[in-house]
């Protein structure tokens, strides 16, 4: 609890106002303070519905009893309305000053203490046979996003990668590329390493579907052409090859892999994300096998007669599943398994969160029961970060379809948008060449980041890139510009000292000054929920302030001293603020614009 916090202070305020208004003692849980709606007058609002029963006074009169109290007595109230069963409190300037002294004095009262528990996070988890698209964005913006504001509110968190390297879909572009690639390279085309795997993944589908096509011209049913067409059986059986340590399919593969491994790293520094760990599926998945062997040896899970194992999770209200096949050949929970307990040997973390999108929901409860069973500690520890689909206007994206919006392409759009749109206003003209490339580059990723991150991770996602780059309203760049004016006032002013201010504050100096105030609580809510998007709407909320003021208070030609002193010194904290904030979210912040 900080020491400024208002809120806190106000709340065991109306404790002991309703004790001695009423006679009745009440909890601070009971008390429900929240901010006053801009059409009445005050800052705080108590919902008073729940002592009229202790007055035994209409909701309205109740309020004014404890608003009575509370002017009387607590020097944190100015003055009072009631509306209906709602009290409206109005909060003493000077308390809201005392405040932004203490945020500006005070380096340490925007910090919050750590917590001493450990986080591993999940996020990205991309296919080694395609590139990555605007669905991994999504997934690496919001994991990338969480993992910063979890360390922001004191967890120790390790941000790490699982590969999906192993399968049929990799051997789709093995077997494409054994077949039509000539022995090109990435080196030898000039193509980024994850693009030219996709390549042949989408070449294996075309080829395939036309297989399919001539079988069944030949008279065999669309089922039996599709389960027999050559390149798919060809496919299945280097999957068996790489199972069974096949030399010539391992050397293939780990070439293959390697070289989409490379194109991700490339494109993981330009969307400025990293991991501490990567792990990969191959090398784990046999370690779930002998999970699920120990729960069979326990009685925890059952064998059929085709030698299959399964766990029945009736009793949790799901159903039975399958954890290993007949033929001994793991599925998806398997390898995860397996890989829950090496993170688990490598972190002891408290809490494991892993950012899915929804269409996993059953599979990670699945999993969480299946651990659990077993009695693994890190079971419970288990989350699912939820979070929905990206659609184009046009309809969900399909990787062997042609709508897929590729991440790289979309960067490069981006820019290039960037480019011209910054052009186009004018705001490089005092800027070197370097320096404006480094300000396109940087209005481009804050466009996108926020206009995803600005989502509840658990809505699904219009994604038009178009509307994404609008530079006006609630974007990434107009936050960005509001932090590059906060900077600019502070090279005007530097030097200006502010050691405290009495004056009476104008309603749009007293609007951020509470916004500054509720920072760390907000970050806390926004962990607490699993929703950066409580910070990005923060963050936009202290910009859209700090514009009113810019617009309507003088701080340039202010002739008061003592004012100008106060409104550098907002200027200054303002910014770092949202510095701070948009940090989280992964957007840098320029400093001239």
């Amino acid at each position: 609890m900080k020491s400024y916090d208002v809120s806190h202070k106000l709340n065991l305020a109306c404790v002991q106002a309703i004790e001695e208004a009423f006679g009745h003692e009440v909890s601070t849980n009971d008390i429900v303070l929240q901010h006053t709606r801009k059409d009445f007058d005050g800052q705080y609002t108590l919902v008073t519905f729940p002592f009229t029963r202790y007055s035994k006074l209409s909701p309205e009169e109740t309020g004014k009893a404890i608003g009575e109290v509370l002017q009387k007595n607590c020097p944190l109230v100015k003055q009072y309305n009631t509306v209906k069963g709602f009290l409206n409190l109005e909060i003493e300037d000077q308390v809201w000053l005392d405040v932004f002294t203490t945020l500006y004095q005070d380096k340490e009262s925007l910090s919050l203490p750590s917590t001493g528990k450990k986080v591993v996070l999940e996020y990205c988890g991309p296919n080694t046979n395609k590139p990555l698209h605007l669905g991994h964005i999504r997934n690496m913006l919001i994991g990338y996003a969480s993992a910063n504001l979890l360390h922001r509110v004191g967890h120790q968190v390790h941000k790490v990668n699982i590969y999906n390297d192993r399968g049929i879909a990799i051997c789709k572009s093995m077997v494409a590329w054994k077949h039509f690639g000539e022995g090109k390279t990435p080196e030898t085309t000039g193509t980024k390493g994850d693009h030219f795997v996709g390549e042949y993944y989408v070449a294996f589908d075309q080829a395939y579907k036309k297989e399919v096509e001539d079988l069944i011209a030949k008279g065999k049913t669309k089922e039996e052409a599709e389960n027999n067409a050559p390149l798919l059986l060809e496919a299945r059986a280097m999957l068996r090859q790489w199972e069974k340590g096949n030399q010539e399919t391992l050397d293939l593969w780990n070439k293959m892999n390697c070289w989409v491994y490379d194109g991700f790293e490339q494109t993981f520094s330009r969307l400025g994300v990293d991991f501490e760990k990567h792990y990969k599926e191959s090398d784990y998945y046999q370690d779930g096998k002998r999970l699920v062997e120990e729960g069979l040896q326990q009685g925890i899970y059952t064998q059929r007669e085709d030698g299959s194992i399964w766990v029945d999770l009736t009793q949790e209200g799901l159903d039975e599943k399958l954890l290993l096949r007949g033929d001994g050949t793991s599925v998806y929970i398997t390898q995860d398994m397996g890989i829950a307990e090496a993170r688990y040997q490598d972190f002891a973390m408290d809490r494991s969160v892993y950012v899915v999108a929804n269409e996993q929901d059953y599979h990670f409860k699945v999993l969480k029961l299946v651990l659990e069973k077993l009695g693994k500690p890190y079971g419970k520890s288990i989350f699912h970060l939820s979070y929905g689909m990206v659609d184009l206007p046009s309809g969900r994206m399909k990787s062997r379809e042609g709508t897929v919006i590729d991440a790289d392409d979309l960067l490069d759009e981006m820019v290039k948008t960037a480019r011209q749109r910054t052009e186009e206003l004018g705001k490089v003209d005092d800027l070197t060449p370097a320096d404006a490339e480094t300000l396109y580059h940087t209005l481009a990723l804050s466009a996108l980041k926020y206009f995803i991150l600005k989502v509840n991770p658990k809505k699904r996602v219009i994604f038009n890139p178009e509307d994404s780059i609008d530079f006006q309203g609630h974007t990434g760049p107009f936050i960005q510009y509001t932090y590059v004016r906060t900077r600019s006032v502070l090279r005007l002013y530097e030097g200006k000292n502010f050691e405290q201010s009495q004056h009476a504050l104008d309603e749009t100096e007293r609007d951020i000054i509470i916004l500054l105030h509720d920072y760390c609580a907000t970050l806390q809510r926004a962990a607490d929920a699993d929703d950066v998007s409580v910070v990005a709407e923060y963050a936009y909320q202290v910009a859209r302030a700090y514009s009113k003021l810019w617009s309507e208070v003088k701080i340039l030609n202010e002739e008061d001293e003592n004012l100008v002193a106060f409104r550098v010194a907002l200027s200054r904290v303002t910014g770092e603020v949202l510095a701070d904030a948009m940090s989280i979210l992964g957007i840098t912040m320029p400093e001239r614009m």
